[in-house]
């Protein structure tokens, strides 16, 4: 029987904002937090108990950072899974997800590669080393195709869309390092679901519903405006996915609702887009969403804590606030006493010190009656009355 008394602690890599809000979420249960982050003073160090200053891939302070925690996770894939593999193993601290995980979604290429081993329905691509493997797979594929980065790439970033075979020359020179392809999905919905592994269990919240632009996460609602056959085709895929994965915590599964296309072999067929193996932009609905947020889901599915129930409070939308400046520049926003004036409207800012353009700055929440739909729209309206100035 677990009993509490010292706090155990919980090492994170990463002190942006999903290390901030795991730190909120990791309070309550009485567990402490010590982030490690190159940027001083990071947007997680006002809420944890300590920041170490360091590179993702510095040897020296992930040993650091082990030392004094009884577990150790991330937050951002940009953490060296050889290294966490290394110090987990030498200090006897538990790493999840597995390092192993990290490894296999850190490339794309892989990444998918081992979800269509595994049967889980994914879009054609290819791997790309030069000019004539592109052409040959939009001979292949068809155009419009889209031309990825297998690593690093994230809100758009890395991923190039390529029209013809007239446009290969500049895709090719968009994008830099080891590369791949996909066909383009003409999809109905942009589906996500957030999924928790723990010791022996397995959870799911339910499929949100997600709106990009520029390839920028900017809305999601939940329940997802789809129907039923197809919020449960989403579910059995992602936990399809977590099937294929290893380690305890939360995963953010992006997924695509195709309806009838030559790749969906049914109609309403589900593919999967991308894997987070960590909390998830699209997730953070469930602060206030939901029975139990996806950060605490973290905390306890990395501690091997007994996970939380995933049922919806009520109809939930979510919008992000995205800097809306030009050039960067200090952080400073306004309109924040009409977003809160707005009766039911949380709003969760990240304390980051600089606006860039399109940076992802925080997000506004509302949750209750009469619908998904009328509730994104006041979400929009708050974000809307948000500016930078």
């Amino acid at each position: 029987m677990r009993t509490l008394g010292e706090p155990p602690t919980l090492g994170v890599v990463g002190g942006g904002q999903l290390g901030r809000m795991l730190a909120e979420a990791a309070s309550p249960l009485g567990v402490e937090l010590v982030v490690l982050d190159p940027t001083p003073d990071c947007p997680a160090a006002p809420v944890v108990r300590e920041q170490i200053v360091g590179d993702f891939d510095d040897a020296d302070a992930l040993d650091e950072l082990a030392a004094r925690s009884d577990a150790l996770t991330f937050e951002i894939e940009l953490a060296d899974p050889d290294l966490l593999e290394r110090v987990g193993e030498e200090r006897g601290v538990p790493v999840h997800p597995d390092p192993a995980t990290l490894r296999t979604i850190q490339d794309k290429l892989v990444q998918k590669r081992r979800l269509r081993e595994r049967g889980v329905p994914v879009p054609e691509f290819r791997p790309v080393e030069d000019r004539e493997d592109l052409l040959a797979a939009g001979e292949e594929l068809g155009y419009p195709m889209m031309l990825k980065a297998r690593r690093g790439g994230y809100d758009g970033r890395g991923n190039v869309p390529v029209e013809s075979a007239e446009d290969v020359d500049d895709a090719l020179a968009a994008v830099s390092g080891d590369l791949m392809v996909e066909a383009f999905v003409p999809f109905e919905r942009e589906l996500s679901v957030i999924a928790v592994k723990g010791d022996d269990e397995v959870a799911t919240f339910p499929v949100g519903e997600n709106v990009h632009e520029e390839e920028i996460l900017r809305e999601t609602v939940v329940p997802a405006r789809t129907s039923e056959d197809t919020l449960e085709r989403a579910e059995a895929v992602a936990r399809d996915v977590l099937d294929a994965m290893s380690g305890r915590g939360v995963y953010g599964i992006e997924l695509f609702e195709t309806g009838e296309t030559p790749q969906a072999s049914r109609s309403d067929e589900i593919l999967v887009n991308e894997i987070a193996p960590r909390p998830h932009n699209s997730g953070h609905f469930t602060i206030e969403g939901a029975l139990t947020s996806q950060f605490e889901q973290h905390v306890r599915g990395v501690l091997g804590y007994p996970l939380g129930a995933t049922d919806l409070r009520g109809p939930v939308a979510m919008s992000n606030v995205l800097g809306d400046v030009e050039e960067p520049r200090p952080a400073e926003l306004a309109g924040v006493d009409e977003v809160l004036a707005t009766r039911g409207a949380n709003l969760h800012w990240y304390g980051k010190d600089e606006v860039r353009p399109l940076r992802k700055m925080g997000h506004v929440t509302l949750v209750g009656e009469p619908s998904a739909s009328d509730l994104l729209a006041e979400a929009r309206d708050c974000t809307d009355a948000l500016t930078f100035r």
